[in-house]
């Protein structure tokens, strides 16, 4: 078993699922549910690009080939953060 080179961060982090409404992330034994009508930076994103996520801390997701970060607040009460982008 290899561990993570210092100073690089690791991800516990995945993107479990992916379908026509949105995608499912994995975190810390919790599952998130990212709809595209919240989120819609990923609709017509490529699969490969949603699944190339990074947590850089617990609860920061960080997706690098889009751009987009977010944190578990934002996911869990999109309605208390308007979209910054279109």
């Amino acid at each position: 078993m290899n561990s993570p080179v210092h100073g690089i961060p690791s991800s516990g982090a995945e993107i479990t699922n992916i379908s026509s409404h949105g995608l499912w992330l994995l975190s810390n034994d919790h599952e998130y549910f990212l709809s595209y009508e919240d989120f819609p930076w990923f609709k017509d994103a490529p699969v490969g690009k949603i699944l190339n996520i990074q947590e850089p801390s617990p609860g920061h997701f960080y997706w690098p080939d889009l751009d987009v970060d977010l944190g578990v607040d934002t996911i869990e009460h999109p309605e208390r953060y308007p979209l910054q982008a279109k």
